[in-house]
């Protein structure tokens, strides 16, 4: 039987943002500017993040830092501005997106992991209620994505064609990078290690431990590429709350 621990439910919600990466798929704008400050509309991607979490009363929040961190922490502070308090930690080597949590003292779970480079609707707070409630390790934010070809497919039995259907699309459950961690899943973590997350869900699997995933519908988006940036701006200008 699963012993669930609602005393942690109560607690305030600690939010981490892994916000070191170097950007490189949106280079030539992160060669002067870190990715988690490229503008979407009138704020910066990191800053809907921020928002977001205060919006939803999370105000302690820690940032995961390595290439541009002095423009980071010179543009949110120690988040007064914004409503939170912000705290920083500095990677001296690139330590993956679950590595650089072992660099946070005395950080306890369950804890909010999130990317740096998303701008999303979910609420959190949904999210930590499902994750207490399961009695997991770990649980992982996913949405459904659907690729679809740009060719029409044939079907066909030898030489002779079956049938033929027109730019099919397949539908997956992707991994959103937004985490809920608890006391297990941080302890896995190796110490000044490049660890990523997919090795920290392997690691759990292989250990026994409870892994589960939380399916939302809310706006998602993790902005890889120009034209995401473009269609973020689009979706900005559509919030009515600003946050």
């Amino acid at each position: 039987m699963t012993r669930i621990n609602t005393r942690s439910d109560r607690r305030p919600m600690h939010a981490v943002i892994i916000a070191g990466g170097a950007g490189t798929r949106l280079r030539p704008f992160t060669f002067s500017i870190p990715k988690p400050l490229l503008p979407v509309g009138e704020k910066p991607i990191l800053e809907y993040t921020i928002r977001r979490l205060r919006t939803l009363g999370i105000t302690n929040i820690t940032l995961t830092l390595g290439y541009g961190a002095e423009l980071i922490e010179a543009y949110f502070g120690d988040g007064r501005r914004f409503g939170v308090d912000i705290k920083y930690t500095r990677e001296k080597k690139p330590l993956g997106t679950a590595g650089p949590l072992r660099l946070i003292r005395g950080l306890k779970g369950p804890v909010l992991v999130m990317n740096g480079d998303i701008i999303t609707r979910l609420d959190f707070n949904r999210l930590r209620k499902f994750h207490t409630s399961n009695g997991a390790d770990m649980t992982i934010a996913v949405r459904k994505y659907a690729d679809r070809l740009p060719f029409g497919t044939v079907e066909f039995s030898g030489d002779s064609v079956t049938g033929i259907t027109e730019k099919p699309a397949t539908q997956y459950l992707i991994s959103t990078g937004i985490y809920m961690l608890g006391k297990g899943a941080l302890e896995a973590i190796p110490r000044n290690a490049f660890f990523t997350m997919p090795d920290l869900i392997k690691t759990l699997l292989k250990r026994g431990r409870r892994v589960v995933k939380f399916e939302f519908k809310d706006y998602w988006l993790g902005i890889e590429q120009v034209s995401q940036l473009e269609e973020a701006t689009q979706t900005a200008k559509a919030w009515t709350d600003r946050a």
